[in-house]
C-alpha cells in the first residue's frame, strides 16, 4: 500500500486501520502517566520528599517536549512507517532501563529516554489527518485521539493497580513487552508513506520560527495547548497525594481508578471531531475551557467529598478533549508540507505546558494543600479563557503557507 506525496493513490483509510492507529497511540501514550499514581511509591523506595517525587512525573514531560521538538519533524522527511518501527525500538529499551533502575536518579534519566522517545502518536496523528478527505479530517483526527485520550487516563487505572499489587517497576517490564507487541503489528498493517517535505533535516528545524510567525491559528492552538494541558497535568499530578490524607485514605489503586471517571469523556472524543467539522473547531476549544472551569470550581468548594472529585474529573477530561482535538484539527488544515512541523510546535507546546503544570501541582500540594492545587489549575484555565476570548479575538489574519 504505497501512497504518493500528496494522496495515496486508490488508498481507502478504512476503520480497521484507524482503530489500530487508535490503539497505537493509546499504548504508546500511557507511558507517559504511569508514574502518576506511584509517585507516593517511589518516594518511599528512594526515600526522596513527595516533591521530589514529583519530579519524575515532569522529567517524563520534559523529555516528551525535546522529543516533538527534534524528533516529530522528521515525518514530514522520511518515510513514517520506518520511524516509528525505529521508535517503537527506542521506547522498549528505555522502559526496561525504567524497570531496573538502582536509583532514584537512573530512573529519572530512564524516563526522560522514556518521554523523549514515546513521541508516536504525534507521528501518528498527522499521518491520519494526511490520509483522511478534508471533510471528515476532524472526524478521524478525533478517533485516534479517544484511543490516545483513553490511553491517558487507563495508563493511570493500569499503573495504579499493577503498581499497588505487584510493585512500580512490573508496571514497567509489563509496558516493553507491550511495546514489543505494537512493533509487531505496524510492521505488518501500517502502509508505507512516502515524506511531503523535500528538504533537508536542517531546513525542517529552521522553518519552525517562520512557520510559527505566519501562522495566527499555529500560535494561537499552542498557547490553548500550552494552558489547557499544563491545568490538566495540575491535577493528576497532585491526585495521589490528596487521596493519601486522612481524609480519603486511599492510595495508587484508587487513584488510578480514578482515571476510569474520565473514560466516559474520552468516548466522546469522536463526537467533539464531528463536531469540530460542522461547527467550527475555536468553538468546541471555548467549550472546552469552559467545562475545565466548571472543574477546578468543584475541585475547589467539593474536592474532599468522593462525588466532587468524580464530578471534576469528568468535566475536566472532556474539557481537555475538546481543546486537543479541536487545536489539532485547526493545526492540520494548515498544510500537508509541513504538518509534521506544525504538529511539532503544537504538541512541544503542548507538552512543555504539562511539565510545568506537573511541578506547579506538586509544588502547590506541598506549600498550599489542596486549595492551592484547586487554584494553580484555575489560573492556567482563566488565562486559557482570556487568550481565547481577548488576545486572540478579533478579525482573523489569513495563514501565509511555508514549505520549507
Amino acid at each position: 500500500m504505497e501512497q504518493t506525496k500528496e494522496e495515496p493513490s486508490g488508498f481507502i483509510l478504512r476503520q480497521s486501520l484507524i482503530l489500530l492507529m487508535a490503539v497505537v497511540c493509546g499504548v504508546c501514550v500511557a507511558n507517559l502517566y504511569y508514574v502518576q499514581p506511584m509517585e507516593a511509591q517511589l518516594a518511599a523506595e528512594f526515600q526522596v520528599s513527595q516533591s521530589a517525587a514529583g519530579i519524575a512525573a515532569m522529567v517524563t514531560q520534559v523529555g516528551y517536549a525535546l522529543g516533538l521538538l527534534l524528533l516529530v519533524p522528521l515525518g514530514d522527511l522520511v518515510e513514517r512507517r520506518t520511524l516509528i518501527l525505529r521508535l517503537l525500538v527506542l521506547v522498549a529499551a528505555s522502559l526496561v532501563f525504567a524497570a531496573a533502575s538502582p536509583v532514584y536518579g537512573a530512573l529519572l534519566a530512564a524516563l526522560f529516554a522514556v518521554g523523549a522517545t514515546t513521541i508516536i502518536p504525534q507521528i501518528i496523528v498527522p499521518y491520519a489527518a494526511h490520509l483522511a478527505r478534508p471533510e471528515s479530517r476532524g472526524k478521524v483526527i478525533g478517533e485516534v485521539m479517544s484511543g490516545l485520550l483513553i490511553g491517558i487516563l487507563l495508563s493511570r487505572t493500569f499503573s495504579g493497580l499493577i503498581g499497588s499489587e505487584f510493585g512500580w517497576r512490573v508496571v514497567y517490564w509489563l509496558a516493553a513487552g507491550l511495546t514489543a507487541i505494537l512493533f509487531l503489528l505496524v510492521a505488518v498493517f501500517f502502509p508505507r508513506s512516502v515524506p511531503a517535505a523535500g528538504v533537508s533535516y536542517g531546513g525542517l528545524m529552521k522553518s519552525l520560527p517562520s512557520l510559527i510567525r505566519s501562522q495566527r491559528t499555529l500560535r494561537e492552538s499552542a498557547v490553548n495547548g500550552f494552558l489547557m494541558f499544563g491545568s490538566f497535568s495540575v491535577f493528576w499530578t497532585s491526585l495521589v497525594f490528596l487521596l493519601e490524607t486522612p481524609a480519603y485514605g486511599m492510595g495508587a489503586r484508587e487513584a488510578g481508578l480514578f482515571g476510569l471517571a474520565g473514560t466516559a469523556g474520552a468516548l466522546a472524543a469522536p463526537l467533539v471531531g464531528r463536531s469540530a467539522d460542522r461547527r467550527s473547531p475555536r468553538f468546541t476549544v471555548a467549550v472546552g475551557i469552559v467545562l475545565s472551569i466548571a472543574a477546578y470550581v468543584c475541585f475547589f468548594q467539593f474536592g474532599y467529598r468522593i462525588w466532587g472529585l468524580i464530578a471534576g474529573v469528568i468535566l475536566l477530561d472532556l474539557g481537555t478533549q475538546c481543546g486537543q482535538i479541536s487545536n489539532q484539527a485547526r493545526v492540520q488544515a494548515l498544510g500537508d508540507e509541513t504538518r509534521s512541523r506544525n504538529n511539532t510546535v503544537f504538541m512541544f507546546c503542548y507538552f512543555v505546558g504539562g511539565a510545568v503544570g506537573s511541578f506547579l501541582g506538586t509544588q502547590s500540594w506541598q506549600h498550599f494543600g489542596w486549595q492551592g492545587v484547586s487554584l494553580t489549575g484555575l489560573a492556567f484555565q482563566l488565562a486559557a479563557l482570556l487568550a481565547h476570548f481577548g488576545v486572540y479575538r478579533g478579525r482573523r489574519v489569513p495563514n501565509r503557507k511555508k514549505t520549507s
